[in-house]
């Protein structure tokens, strides 16, 4: 097993649409939005490029000549390390073409993560890969309490994935150990947005699943028992302690939020 994954930043058009923010910036990708003086990617790459300094990143993207300027880009592409990907229809098929442009089995252990997530530290991706090698886990999604994403900002999310233990919103950060964890992405082909579109939660996972977990009859370890027994393959969460990770760029209000916490955290 490589302790240095590949990395895959989704970079493209959800929907092939332009964004509302990037309609507001001029820009004709999301992934190009000036945030704290610099694109949203720009911020992703600085903190892949270090975290991991041998490892090969990918970039999924629909036109890949709108971020070849962009200096933490060319630094990658200097270094021989970029693979720029065309993005496909939707995630899932984003998310296999740049596996096969990345050699196919060769791509493992994969870390996925959005051009958006723009408050994402070297040290903790580090962390994310280390530990999802050491659990048993196929695949594993990362995850924010609602507690720890209120501390660092109390606007940060609005919308919570409630069990009957605990209130979680995803960090936008999946790993997958092999080519079997890919049935795991088998959830995002309607193109996820769940806390968003709750009959996209039958689609993927089953209309009992979703009564249960509508009724709260789940703690967050039977859910995630219940999704790796729909795929196939052991989902597993991990629980991140800076809930600041689960706030990306998704609308007007998370881009106020996360330019204050980029002011804060990176100057």
């Amino acid at each position: 097993m490589n302790d240095q994954p590949t990395i895959l930043i989704l970079a493209g058009k959800r929907d092939g649409k332009l964004d509302p923010l990037a309609e507001r910036a001029g820009v004709s990708h999301k992934c190009r939005v000036p945030i704290n003086g610099k694109p949203l990617l720009e911020w992703v790459a600085e903190a892949v490029g270090p975290a991991f300094p041998e490892a090969k990143v990918l970039i999924s993207i629909h036109d890949p000549a709108v971020i070849t300027d962009l200096p933490a880009v060319a630094a990658l592409q200097t270094a021989g390390r970029l693979v720029l990907c065309e993005a496909q229809a939707g995630i899932v098929e984003s998310v296999e073409h740049a596996i096969a442009l990345a050699g196919g089995d060769a791509a493992f252990p994969l870390l996925i993560t959005t051009a958006d997530n723009v408050l994402a530290e070297s040290g903790y991706l580090q962390g994310v890969h280390r530990d999802a090698l050491a659990s048993e886990g196929d695949a594993v999604v990362v995850l924010a309490t609602r507690e720890s994403i209120r501390a660092a900002h109390p606007d940060g999310q609005r919308k919570f994935y409630e069990f009957s233990d605990v209130a979680i919103s995803n960090c936008n950060v999946f790993w997958l150990r092999n080519s079997k964890a890919l049935r795991a992405t088998e959830a995002f082909r309607e193109g996820g947005q769940f806390a968003k579109n709750r009959a996209r939660i039958a689609k993927a996972f089953g209309i009992l699943n979703l009564i249960r977990f509508r009724l709260g009859w789940w703690t967050l370890d039977k859910a995630f028992k219940a999704i790796s027994r729909r795929f196939g393959v052991r989902v597993v969460p991990q629980i991140t302690p800076d809930g600041a990770f689960a706030i990306d760029v998704d609308n007007e209000r998370t881009y106020g939020v996360a330019e204050l916490l980029l002011k804060a955290r990176k100057g």
